[in-house]
């Protein structure tokens, strides 16, 4: 999958963790690997090594080998790899536009919009699904029916906090029991992931965008979704919650006519290229 940054520019990706997950999701000896790495146990003692204070040890090496650039965050000596990887960043470094019209992205990922067909199908990397799939829930999943799904893929070097797309009241969160497929592009394309992966969801009636809907899916080596318990009434670029180690993804539902996305990512996905983004910037408006 390529990057491209807002100006279209391709940006280096790391073909290295790419070349071994297109072996694990393409080979024999891989989907066998696969089996045993997507059970709920194998992330979740993960979750619980990466806990431990010798996880710590890890961390710079973690750093130099993902070319992670440490100034957009605090300046602290980690407890453990996990109190790394959900690391806060400096107070200015995340901007929020506050301009009510703008849509703006709830993470730091790799971004890409799909529409929602009349009959409730959309289309990632080959693979179909449905928002009743998606969402196990056929009433809701009408509500969204023309409208456009947004898909914010985070990997390991992002900033693994999330916030929300806008101000409004926040309805009560739905967990998904499911397995870890990773969510990159070489299993997108074999698997139907965002049917099967661990997810959570829940609605907001926003200000500014009508009723929308927020997800956000485990992956492989995350053990834990942490949504902050708290106020119903939430406000844009709020904090959300947090994913622990690994790579993950939050989609977020618009119903139909509710915004206009930005034509580089637009473009973008049509070329089959995710968009850069960072939480808090412009990606669509009302």
């Amino acid at each position: 999958m390529i990057w491209r940054d807002r100006n279209g520019n391709i940006v280096p990706g790391d073909n290295g963790q790419d070349r071994f997950l297109e072996w694990m999701y393409g080979t024999a000896p891989g989907r066998c690997l696969v089996r045993l790495m997507i059970q709920p146990w194998v992330s979740q003692s993960a979750g619980w090594l990466l806990d431990r204070r010798i996880s710590a040890l890890a961390v710079k090496p973690f750093i130099k080998s993902n070319h992670i650039d440490m100034t957009d965050f605090e300046q602290r000596k980690f407890r453990s790899f996990n109190d790394f990887f959900t690391r806060q960043v400096r107070e200015g470094r995340r901007p929020v536009d506050m301009e009510p019209e703008h849509l703006i992205a709830p993470c730091d990922s790799k971004l890409t919009a799909y529409p929602i067909g009349a009959d409730s199908r959309f289309r990632i990397k080959g693979v179909d699904y449905t928002l009743e799939q998606l969402l196990r829930d056929g009433e809701l999943a009408r509500r969204f029916l023309g409208g456009t799904l947004l898909l914010f893929r985070l990997t390991v070097g992002d900033y693994h906090r999330y916030g929300y797309v806008d101000s409004g009241c926040l309805g009560r969160e739905i967990h998904l029991n499911g397995v870890y497929h990773t969510v990159n592009p070489a299993a997108a394309g074999r698997y139907p992931i965002y049917r099967e992966n661990t997810r959570e969801y829940a609605l907001l009636e926003s200000d500014h965008f009508g009723t929308l809907l927020q997800m956000e899916v485990g992956a492989a080596m995350v053990g834990r979704i942490v949504n902050n318990p708290g106020e119903r009434m939430v406000q844009r670029g709020e904090e959300k919650g947090r994913f622990e180690f690994g790579g993950s993804t939050v989609i977020v539902l618009l119903q139909k006519d509710a915004a206009v996305i930005d034509e580089d990512i637009l473009r973008n996905t049509r070329e089959d290229a995710e968009t850069v983004v960072r939480l808090g910037e412009k990606i669509g408006h009302r």
